[in-house]
């Protein structure tokens, strides 16, 4: 019996394996771009927090990043357990994740607001994409990614809506910066998943 699991255990803990090459390589994919996605944003509340830490918005920016904590530890668990290698960018998503914090930042609460807002958006909306094709590919069998997925999007439109109530909108030329950030997150999602 040495080194088999019992019966009733199972031989994973969120995802099942891959049935072909295919779903292998679409998992891969969405854990890896999953995984970059969460590291930057904590390197963006980490640029953040360099700046404002000791302000007002100190104690709701660090809330907000003590979540995204949470969201990595569980996707530097689940790319283990899968083998899967996370993004040979991350050393540059790292650098590029606290400078964007942390100029945003310098703009004052309204900018790293409107930063928040920007980039939660854009991986709400990624999160959202990936859950529309697990449902397609298998919902029960990928029930507990699936749960996982949307929990963190939940909390990703939380901060997304924390940042307008705290009037991201108020920063002069929001819509620009937010489009940028956008466009940023957009290239980052793709490389990330392939590279």
């Amino acid at each position: 019996m040495r080194g088999r699991l019992p019966r009733n255990t199972r031989g994973y803990a969120v995802i099942p394996p891959p049935k072909n090459s295919k779903e292998k390589a679409l998992l891969d994919a969405m854990l890896r771009v999953d995984h970059a996605g969460e590291y930057g944003a904590n390197r963006i509340y980490a640029g953040q927090m360099a700046v404002l830490g000791r302000s007002q918005s100190g104690p709701l920016i660090q809330h907000m990043w003590d979540q995204e904590k949470e969201h990595l530890k569980k996707f530097n668990e689940i790319l283990a357990e899968n083998r899967v290698r996370p993004t040979a960018l991350l050393p540059f998503w790292n650098i590029a994740g606290f400078m964007l914090g942390a100029s945003t930042a310098l703009l004052g609460k309204a900018g790293a607001m409107a930063c928040t807002v920007a980039v939660e958006e854009s991986i709400s909306e990624h999160y959202n994409s990936q859950i529309r094709a697990l449902m397609e590919l298998d919902p029960e069998r990928y029930r507990e990614l699936l749960q996982i997925i949307k929990q963190f999007r939940d909390e990703e439109m939380e901060h997304h809506d924390t940042g307008l109530d705290q009037e991201a909108e108020s920063l002069p030329g929001y819509q620009i910066l937010k489009t940028a950030i956008q466009v940023g997150c957009k290239a980052a999602i793709y490389v990330s998943e392939r590279i």
